[in-house]
């Protein structure tokens, strides 16, 4: 997990989760695994598209169910 993507989404999860280790945050993971709520899930996404400078309609994230497919919808829209 060394792309700026994937960093990205570690510091989300920081910010919104202390009390996670960042080493847990692995792309096989879901939010959900690391005790984020409804509210965390939604706070960690929206802060991640925020550092990243992009937009994304529920629909695109319909999909999403764990780090990995996260990170690559994201991807997949960077400018």
């Amino acid at each position: 997990m060394s792309d700026a993507v994937l960093t990205a989404i570690r510091a989300s999860v920081r910010e919104v989760l202390p009390e996670i280790d960042p080493a847990l945050v692995t792309e096989d993971v879901s939010l959900s695994d690391l005790g984020a709520n409804s509210i965390d899930r939604v706070d960690v996404v929206t802060m991640t598209m925020d550092a990243l400078g992009i937009s994304l309609s529920v629909t695109d994230l319909l999909a999403v169910h764990d780090i990995g497919t996260l990170a690559g919808v994201l991807r997949r829209h960077l400018p």
